[in-house]
């Protein structure tokens, strides 16, 4: 990866919740927000090491690396182990457009038993496992702001946004979270 500032993570070690939904800062990860065209989507998906959904509302996930589908060309790619995901889909020898924003985002986890009303609290989307299985991923909103969502486990999400709306997602999951408790 190309020499960048080192930045202070937006939550620290923010933490709050209740028993039933926890709510805490996501470590740190390289995204990637990708557009290409189908044809491109094989040679992408063998450079980045995961298979690129090309279903809506999927997502694919190997050694640590998440591909979330977003639109019929559109994909976030989440790096939990920091690799380069940019040079990586450089190797792929194909058109697309590759952007690094693992500076514009951060992401908040939300866990436990009632993890899906905690997020309910202000989000539209229908997070029912029936609509929302494990795996899943949508653009939606969270209040006021755009979010990622992704289900990662039966009562596990992550919940992607803007570093720069953090503290007010974070503070409205707690709240959720807290909520959910009662």
């Amino acid at each position: 990866m190309a020499d960048q500032a080192l930045r202070k993570a937006p939550l620290g070690g923010f933490h709050g919740g209740s028993g039933a939904a926890n709510v805490s800062a996501a470590g740190p990860a390289t995204r990637l927000s990708l557009r290409a065209r189908p044809e491109a989507i094989t040679a992408l998906s063998r450079a980045l090491g995961v298979d690129l959904p090309t279903d809506p509302k999927t997502s694919s996930t190997k050694n640590g690396r998440h591909a979330l589908w977003l639109g019929p060309d559109e994909w976030l790619l989440i790096d939990e182990n920091g690799t380069d995901l940019a040079a990586a889909a450089a190797k792929a020898g194909t058109l697309h457009s590759a952007a690094d924003i693992s500076h514009r985002n951060t992401a908040i986890l939300v866990a436990g038993p009632k993890a899906a009303l905690a997020i309910a609290c202000a989000t539209p989307h229908d997070l029912s496992p029936s609509a929302f299985p494990v795996g899943a991923c949508a653009r939606t909103v969270l209040g006021k702001i755009e979010v990622v969502i992704f289900r990662t486990g039966e009562e596990e999400y992550r919940v992607e946004c803007w570093r720069s709306f953090a503290p007010y997602a974070s503070a409205m999951l707690a709240e959720g979270a807290e909520d959910a408790g009662l």
